[in-house]
């Protein structure tokens, strides 16, 4: 019997952090299942679900894993993950959608609520500031999400009318795993 464990991580950024972090997790017995990393700022946020032999202590996996060079100032959380670490329909992606212009105070919350309105839910988003290619602050929201095949069309349609609104810019394409299985 295994143990699952949700292992959270934030800290200054630095090179090398995923193989550092992830080689530990292997030595120590655990095999990755869903896992993010992504660079805020000049910090970084790790989040894994993570499957270790019954006999190991969370506890003792944290100590372990905070005594490595690159994550000593670095903050953890570790615990029993509670849920189900297989995905259901609504945790597969069929489309990904990208939104890019001006940033708007609500703009997230805009364009959440149209997934909302067509029973799709949001498998991962992504926001960032980037720089444009005229040298402007451009804003770029990424979302992955779950669309009910019968309300897929609308539902973009509805995503494109509302980033016009906001005078943005939208792609989409269907997600290779939703093209894969027709």
């Amino acid at each position: 019997m295994s143990k699952t464990a949700l292992i959270s991580v934030t800290g200054e950024d630095r090179l090398g952090l995923i193989s550092e972090l992830t080689a530990r997790i292997f030595d120590l017995g655990g095999d990755l299942g869903d896992t993010t990393f992504a660079v805020l700022g000049t910090a970084f946020e790790f989040s894994a679900v993570v499957e270790f032999p019954d006999q190991s202590v969370l506890e003792e996996i944290g100590q372990e894993l905070q005594s490595l060079p690159l994550l000593s100032e670095a903050s953890f959380d570790i615990q029993p993950f509670k849920y189900d670490t297989s995905h259901g329909d609504s945790g597969r992606i069929t489309h990904r959608i990208r939104i890019s212009g001006g940033d708007q105070p609500g703009l997230v919350a805009r364009l959440s609520e149209v997934f909302v309105n067509f029973d799709a839910n949001v498998v991962r988003m992504n926001c960032e500031t980037t720089e444009g290619q005229d040298g402007n602050q451009n804003y770029v929201t990424r979302f992955a999400v779950s669309i009910p095949p019968e309300r897929a069309a609308a539902c973009l349609a509805a995503v494109g009318n509302t980033a016009g609104q906001l005078e943005l810019t939208c792609t989409w394409d269907e997600a290779w795993e939703s093209r894969s299985k027709k």
